[in-house]
């Protein structure tokens, strides 16, 4: 497509973002930007939803990727503007997430006199981008979205950030669409090695006790189907991480849980004892290992990752498969099915008889004999009464862990939080940016008080552009998940986590208040402080849907998470509560 007149950068601009598949932009105008809003003023292709604080742009085009499996797309000025985003970016880059980020710049002309509001946002950003390029020709612009979004989510996705300075955006250009087809520094996902294949099927046949280690390039690769194949194929126990909750039924008799620092008894314990381990679009953090040096050590390795940076970057791989999650698993289920056709297939049967007995030792559950409500049978119920296929989002603390345990995560792309950033504040604007991109599906934020605090002016964007998400404050008064390290690694000096000094725990005691505040800002507020008001709470608040709704549920501050891995220990030192460390067992039993 071609315009035969010459038009602005910034209409450029617009028209490259329409061309490109966008439909909504987060973001705030300013001086730097401003030529851009023009075009956008006029666009009936593009929502623009102005939201209160740049952070809630850029995670809310998070939380609108995830949600949708588009790109995300948020808008800021140079200078502030464009700092504000770093945290979403960071964010962003660490859970692989598609988004691209424009920035307004100085004119080119002043860069590097340190004028008003100039910063190198390129810099700045390049290390938790895949790309950050600055664009001080119209002609460019055009090119350079087009770059963005290819970049963005060609093989491992994730940020990337487009700075361009005023004049730019104020000059004239002619627009051509497509651009050249491939831009410099992209290289295409080449075809996984056939014998890494073979190699990895004849593994799963001889194992005893191999484990399907799941991480989030599941789903990023929406390989969701032919990993259930593979798992019901070979009838191997499949662990699903923080950021893969979802890529396989969470109720599936086949399923152990999450693993990790807060995983299942189950997972951490199979893991730790298997003899195979098939990593599957996973990383090896330093949450799910425990020290990498003690992680499965009896376990042959096989990683599958789609980039190649990955693969023995943590943990060294036996055999490491460079290529798309989805197309690796469609390659090796016929394999697999070719050995089972040949007689060859691994008998796992004693191996389930030690997992269903650390099954039936270490089921799900929690305390519930301290006072007022307990915060895992609020997510749990929250849960349980919600319409299937319902978005849930969760900031990072000990409320992100009980939602990763408690909720039902029987359906991908369902569950969105911060996972390697841990970014506390990012509940609010991910169910907004979720909301925005599925305005038809239920949109749960299950946020701490402390995580709320930071980002909750975001309500007035929900409020404002009719995205009546609904939010669970599981408020406990704290800065929950610090408390507890304080509790069990600092003999209970509880040092500076505690939101509210002197206020009382009676309802509305924690302050802020949350009902008022919810009223305040266009929503509406309700509180629940006992456990028969429980049901009643939830339901009401899954019937409002003309404003979003923010619950206040006061619940027991000295709640825990239970299992844990210390931090700096190996998971055989995993406690399954206070003072109780599970033993294993051998490999063999």
């Amino acid at each position: 497509m071609t315009h035969a007149e010459p038009i602005t950068g910034a209409q450029a601009l617009v028209a490259a973002l329409e061309r490109a598949g966008a439909d909504t932009v987060f973001g705030i105008p300013g001086g730097a930007i401003l030529p851009a809003y023009d075009p956008l003023y006029q666009s009936t292709a593009i929502r623009h939803v102005l939201v209160r604080h740049e952070q809630g742009a850029g995670h809310a085009a998070t939380g609108y990727a995830q949600a949708t499996g588009r790109v995300g797309v948020c808008m800021a000025t140079s200078g502030p503007g464009a700092t504000n985003l770093v945290t979403p970016l960071a964010d962003a880059y660490l859970d692989s997430v598609p988004v691209v980020a424009i920035t307004g710049q100085v004119p080119s002309g002043v860069l590097g006199t340190d004028a008003f509001q100039e910063v190198d946002i390129c810099g700045m950003t390049l290390p938790i981008t895949r790309h950050s390029l600055q664009v001080s020709d119209a002609a460019q612009i055009a090119p350079a979205i087009a770059t963005a979004f290819r970049i963005a989510t060609g093989g491992r996705p994730g940020p990337v950030l487009v700075d361009i300075t005023k004049d730019a955006l104020q000059g004239t250009t002619a627009f051509a669409w497509p651009p050249p087809p491939v831009p410099p520094g992209v290289r295409p996902v080449r075809p996984p090695d056939a014998r890494a294949v073979r190699a990895a099927a004849r593994l799963l046949t001889r194992a005893s006790r191999p484990v399907l280690y799941v991480g989030g390039g599941v789903l990023k690769a929406r390989a969701v189907q032919p990993l259930r194949e593979l798992a019901e194929l070979t009838g191997a126990p499949v662990t699903t991480t923080l950021m893969a909750l979802g890529a396989f039924p969470g109720s599936h008799p086949l399923h152990l849980g999450m693993p990790g620092m807060h995983g299942s008894v189950p997972a951490v314990a199979a893991l730790q004892r298997a003899d195979l381990v098939i990593a599957i679009g996973a990383r090896f953090d330093d949450r799910v290992t425990g020290r990498t040096d003690t992680f499965a050590p009896g376990a042959t390795v096989v990683h599958i990752d789609i980039d190649p940076a990955e693969i023995s970057k943590n943990v060294p791989a036996h055999i490491g498969i460079v290529g798309d999650a989805r197309e690796v698993l469609t390659r090796l289920v016929p394999v697999l099915r070719a050995e089972h056709a040949a007689g060859r297939r691994g008998n796992y049967t004693r191996w389930w008889r030690q997992i269903d007995a650390w099954r039936a030792r270490f089921p799900p559950g929690f305390d519930e004999t301290g006072p007022g409500l307990a915060p895992q049978r609020v997510i749990r119920r929250i849960g349980e009464l919600a319409a299937p296929g319902t978005v849930f989002t969760s900031g990072v603390g000990q409320h992100q862990m009980w939602a990763a345990q408690f909720l039902p995560h029987e359906r991908p792309y369902t569950w969105l939080n911060s996972g390697g950033a841990g970014t506390m504040g990012y509940a609010v604007p991910a169910a907004m940016g979720a909301k925005a991109g599925l305005p038809d599906v239920p949109v749960w934020a299950i946020d701490g008080d402390g995580c709320f605090q930071m980002t909750g002016q975001e309500l007035v964007t929900c409020a404002v552009n009719r995205l009546p998400i609904k939010v669970a404050v599981i408020n406990n008064g704290t800065l929950g998940m610090v408390r507890q390290w304080q509790d069990l690694f600092y003999d209970r000096r509880f040092s500076h986590t505690t939101l509210h000094p002197g206020a009382g725990d009676g309802p509305g005691g924690r302050l802020p208040d949350f009902v008022r505040l919810a009223e305040a800002m266009g929503c509406h507020g309700l509180r629940c402080t006992y456990p028969e008001e429980l049901d009643a709470t939830i339901e009401k608040a899954m019937a409002l849907d003309d404003a979003p709704v923010v619950v206040d549920f006061v619940v027991n501050q000295d709640a825990m998470v239970w299992p844990m891995v210390p931090a700096g220990t190996s998971n055989d030192d995993i406690m399954a509560a206070r003072d109780v460390r599970p033993d294993f067992g051998d490999a063999g039993d």
